[in-house]
């Protein structure tokens, strides 16, 4: 199904889950009255990857949303560093998180950022976040919580601190279902999952603290995982990722490049582990030639012969489409169960708004 796209400022446009002329015509076509899923987006990544995080969302809730309408709202988490140039693109195209209260919003997903301190309560960002955790407790059907905002998140409620890896996990790891949970519903009992992060969730703490582990991974630890304790009043449900099911086929390359260049320019001392599981054979010896060439003659011009790499696959799609499909109708039918089928949207006429672009 389509989904309307709040662009702050901006204006609103409709994007349509395939581009063709059939599925535009249902969009400008919804029927008054039907019911919209409200999530509003938090999204703290550096500006490298902003507006393609932006894109992947909207990818992925595209392909999972079935028979839903979603409406999409982007808003910003005060104190993450930016620059001029990515301050005014979210005054142009985000809410301030601090309207999030009046949004009326279902759900949130959350992302993170790159961490700067070595505790994460010492993050610029911290006093926001944590007040964000406390509201969609509260105020949510459910929320995502991706990767360092996953981190952030377990150790406000309950203090679980992450374990610093010795070495970046990054690449592509097979990831065993390991609960029956209508979250998991219809997943295969093992699935391609990306993950990209400096540290990691010990399962323990999480089960101890009355977390569910939905999927892990042999080698990459956690990667899925919900909470949802009523005795503490926490009505909404969390759901967890250590991974990044949301990732396009070239976000890893994208980010390993970015970590090369990062060791050219001296700003690391290791030259980057290569994401496993991810390139094939030729690719492989391909890096691992520049990674010698690079060792040798350190040095920020080099990065513009880095390999040209194409023909690169999502594998890991059909598990993201599956677990956000399945998070989606979770939210309909809560809403079904709570709400009253009226929302300001239904008296929205569609065809204010732009066709999406083809």
């Amino acid at each position: 199904m389509p989904i309307l796209l709040d662009r702050g400022a901006g204006g609103c446009t409709i994007l349509a889950s395939t581009g063709t002329a059939a599925e535009r015509r249902q969009a400008r076509r919804h029927p008054a009255g039907s019911e919209w899923i409200e999530i509003g987006l938090v999204n703290s990544m550096p500006e490298a990857a902003l507006e393609a995080t932006e894109q992947q969302f909207l990818d992925l809730l595209s392909a999972a949303a079935g028979d839903s309408w979603v409406h999409l709202r982007f808003f910003a988490l005060p104190g993450v560093p930016r620059s001029e140039r990515g301050r005014s693109y979210l005054r142009q195209f985000y809410g301030d998180v601090g309207d999030i209260r009046k949004a009326d919003l279902d759900a949130l997903i959350v992302t993170g950022t790159e961490p700067k301190a070595a505790n994460l309560a010492d993050e610029p960002y911290w006093g926001a976040l944590t007040q964000l955790v406390d509201w969609a407790s509260h105020n949510t059907i459910s929320t995502i919580w991706s990767c360092l905002a996953a981190h952030a998140a377990v150790l406000h409620l309950d203090g679980i601190e992450g374990v610093a890896l010795p070495e970046k996990c990054i690449g592509v790891f097979d990831c065993d279902k390991l609960a029956d949970h209508p979250l998991t519903a219809n997943l295969p009992p093992r699935s391609a999952v990306p993950h990209a992060r400096w540290n990691t969730l010990r399962d323990d703490a999480l089960i101890a603290n009355g977390y569910q582990v939905l999927t892990r991974s042999p080698t990459a630890g956690i990667d899925a995982f919900v909470r949802q304790n009523r005795a503490r009043e926490q009505q909404s449900l969390f759901l967890f990722f250590q991974g990044h099911p949301e990732y396009g086929a070239c976000s890893l390359l994208n980010e390993y490049r970015q970590d090369v260049g990062r060791f050219l320019k001296g700003e690391r001392d290791q030259y980057p582990a290569m994401p496993q599981h991810y390139f094939d054979a030729r690719t492989q010896a391909a890096l691992a030639a520049f990674r010698q060439q690079a060792e040798r003659q350190r040095s920020e011009e080099l990065l513009s012969d880095f390999p040209v790499l194409s023909d690169l696959s999502a594998n890991w799609q059909p598990f993201a489409v599956a677990i956000y499909r399945n998070w989606l109708s979770a939210i309909s039918a809560q809403k079904q169960r709570t709400q009253p089928p009226t929302r300001y949207m239904a008296s929205l006429r569609l065809d204010q708004f732009p066709a999406p672009a083809i």
